[in-house]
C-alpha cells in the first residue's frame, strides 16, 4: 500500500497518478487519507502529553506524603485517575483511526511510474517492441506480419490436441471441471520439458529456485496484494482459511515478509515453479477456449527484492530474461507497456508479453513484468538496512512470468504445424527427447 509519507509530501503526485489508473474519488480518497492520518497524529499528541503528565504527577504524590500533605496528594491522585481514564479513550481512539487508516490505503492502488501512459484499457497500451516485421501484405496484425512462414491456415491447438492426443479436455470435466485439462503423452512431456527448460534458464541468470506451498494463509494473501483486492478470484479453502495460489508471486515474496535484509544481499533473485489456480469468475466465450484460460496452470516466476536506486535496473534485466525465452522458442511475440487503466491494482509498471496465435488471429498474453515500487513491501514490511548509515528502508519488489504454459503451448502448436506434425522448438528437443509431435511417441 501507499505510505502515509508519500501521501503528505507528494499529494498531488499521487493523486494525478490515481486519476491515471482511473481510480474512482481519488480526491476525495486522499483526503480521507489524511483527515484519518491527522486525528491519529492529534490523539497520539495528546496521549504523549497526557501520559507525560501523568508521571510527572506521580512522582509528585510521592513528594507530598513524605511532607504529610496528604489532602494535597489525593487531589493529584484523582487527576491522575482522570487522565488514565482519558487516555483509555484516547487509545481507544487513536486504534480505531489506525484501523480506518489501514483499511482505506488498502482499498487504493498503487500509483503509476511518470512513463506509464495515459489510458482506460486494453486497447491503449503502448507496444514497444515486435519480432515480427512489417509488410504490406494481407497476413498481418495491426502493421505486423503475423508469422510469414506459415502462410496456409492452421488448426487451432485444441483441435491439434485432439489430433494428435496430446490434452484431454472433456476428461478434466469429467475429473474435475470446466478449466482443468489432462495432459497425455507428447503433450505432458512437453509440459514437463518446458518447465525443466524455464527453470535451468533461471538459474543460468542467477536465480535461485525455491519449491514455495501452492496454499497460503490469508497473511500471504494481504502481504502481495491478493487480499482483499482480489478474493473472490482466488480458491479459498475455508475450514483453514488457506488459499490456493494465483501465483508463486504470492508465497516466494511473503518469504521476506517482516524481514530486515542487508543492503549487500540485494538484489535477491528467486525462481519457482508451481501450479496456479484462479477461478477466473465471468470469463467465457471463445477467449477461454481450449488452453486460452485456465483454473489450473504451470508457470514459473521470476521475483527480485531490490533497492529503489536499481530496481528500474533489475525490471530491465527481468524484461530481457522473458524475451530471450520467446526467441529461443522461436515464437512470433510483441512487449506492451501497460497503460494506467490496464494496469494492476499493486503495480507501478507493468510489460505484457504476448505471442501470436496463428489460428485464432489474436495476441495471447504470456507473462507480465511488474515492478511494485514499495507498494507490496509496505504491506510485507519488507525493509533493507543501508550500508552506508545503517538506517532501514522500505525494499522494492518485481515480478514476472518466465513463463505460463498454456498459451506458451498453444502458441508452439498452432505455429509449428507441418503436414507430418508439429516441429518442436531446438531449445527444447534436449528436455523433450522428440523432434516431432505426431501422436506416436
Amino acid at each position: 500500500m501507499l505510505t502515509i509519507q508519500l501521501i503528505r509530501e507528494e499529494t498531488e503526485r499521487v493523486v494525478k497518478g490515481l486519476e491515471k489508473k482511473n481510480f474512482a474519488g481519488a480526491r476525495e480518497a486522499i483526503d480521507r487519507v489524511l483527515s484519518i492520518d491527522k486525528l491519529r497524529r492529534e490523539t497520539q499528541q495528546r496521549l504523549d502529553t497526557n501520559l507525560s503528565e501523568a508521571k510527572k504527577l506521580a512522582a509528585e504524590i510521592g513528594k507530598l506524603m513524605k511532607q504529610g500533605q496528604r489532602d494535597e496528594a489525593e487531589q493529584v491522585k484523582a487527576t491522575v485517575a482522570q487522565l488514565k481514564e482519558t487516555n483509555k479513550q484516547l487509545e481507544q481512539d487513536k486504534a480505531n483511526a489506525e484501523h480506518d487508516l489501514t483499511t482505506l490505503l488498502c482499498q487504493i492502488p498503487n500509483i503509476p511510474y511518470d512513463e506509464v501512459p495515459e489510458g482506460k484499457a486494453a486497447e491503449d497500451n503502448h507496444v514497444v517492441k515486435s519480432n515480427l516485421k512489417e509488410c504490406d501484405g494481407t497476413d498481418t496484425v495491426g502493421n505486423w506480419t503475423c508469422n510469414p512462414t506459415n502462410g496456409e491456415a492452421k488448426l487451432p491447438h485444441w483441435e491439434l490436441a485432439k489430433k494428435y492426443n496430446l490434452i484431454d479436455f472433456d476428461l478434466g470435466v469429467k475429473i474435475t471441471g470446466a478449466g482443468f485439462p489432462v495432459y497425455i503423452g507428447q503433450g505432458a512431456r512437453l509440459q514437463r520439458a518446458l518447465i525443466n527448460f524455464f527453470l535451468d534458464e533461471a538459474r543460468k541468470s542467477g536465480y535461485t529456485e525455491l519449491m514455495p506451498p501452492t496454499v497460503v494463509n490469508a497473511a500471504s494473501g494481504y502481504g502481495t496484494g491478493q487480499l482483499p483486492d482480489k478474493e473472490g478470484q482466488m480458491y479459498h479453502c475455508e475450514v483453514d482459511d488457506f488459499y490456493l495460489i494465483p501465483t508463486a508471486e504470492v508465497p516466494v515474496t511473503n518469504i521476506y515478509r517482516d524481514v530486515i535484509l542487508d543492503e549487500k544481499d540485494l538484489p535477491i533473485k528467486n525462481c519457482a515453479y508451481t501450479e496456479c489456480f484462479r477461478r477466473e469468475a465471468g470469463s467465457y466465450g471463445k477467449d477461454v477456449r481450449g488452453l486460452n484460460r485456465l483454473h489450473e496452470f504451470s508457470k514459473i516466476e521470476i521475483v527480485r527484492i531490490d533497492t529503489p536506486e536499481h530496481s528500474k535496473e533489475s525490471h530491465k534485466e527481468m524484461l530481457e530474461h522473458v524475451e530471450g525465452l520467446l526467441k529461443k522458442l522461436e515464437l512470433p511475440y510483441r512487449i506492451l507497456l501497460l497503460c494506467g487503466g490496464d494496469q494492476s491494482f499493486t503495480s507501478a509498471i507493468c510489460y505484457d508479453f504476448e505471442v501470436y496465435s496463428e489460428a485464432q488471429q489474436r495476441w495471447l498474453e504470456v507473462s507480465s513484468v511488474s515492478n511494485f515500487d514499495t507498494y507490496q513491501a509496505n504491506r510485507l514490511k519488507c525493509r533493507y538496512r543501508r550500508s552506508s548509515d545503517k538506517k532501514t528502508e522500505l525494499c522494492h519488489t518485481l515480478n514476472g512470468s518466465a513463463l505460463a504454459l498454456p498459451r506458451i503451448v498453444a502458441s508452439i502448436l498452432e505455429n509449428n504445424q507441418t503436414p507430418e506434425g508439429i516441429r518442436v522448438p531446438k531449445c527444447l528437443v534436449p528436455y523433450c527427447g522428440f523432434e516431432l509431435i505426431d501422436g506416436k511417441h
